[in-house]
């Protein structure tokens, strides 16, 4: 396996990951949430996350059978990861308004 440093920016494993949860207003920083309240939404899936994402021009993709490990409720709803790519292979970033994988 190559080292961490040999590996592109391009790479899928190396995309930022975002779970539901992070973004969900009714969890607690203890229960996962990752951004204040008043940028969360209620109760956001994967998909609807994919769609927004690309929506905006990044590159993305939807794990659907991936698991937030925090999560206690194991509903269908509640599943998915999203994987983006915020820098190009070069190491330069994909879109200049995301320079960093920080929400606000």
């Amino acid at each position: 396996m190559a080292c961490a440093a040999a590996r592109s920016p391009a790479d899928q494993d190396r995309f930022i990951c975002i779970y539901p949860a992070y973004l969900n207003n009714k969890k607690t920083i203890a229960e996962g949430r990752r951004i204040p309240i008043s940028k969360a939404v209620e109760n956001p899936t994967a998909t609807e996350i994919q769609d927004v994402c690309a929506a905006v021009g990044l590159n993305v993709f939807l794990e659907k059978n991936k698991m937030y490990s925090r999560e206690w409720n194991r509903d269908l709803q509640y599943r998915g990861r999203v994987r983006v790519q915020l820098k190009q292979e070069d190491g330069s970033l994909c879109l200049v308004q995301f320079p960093s994988r920080k929400l606000f």
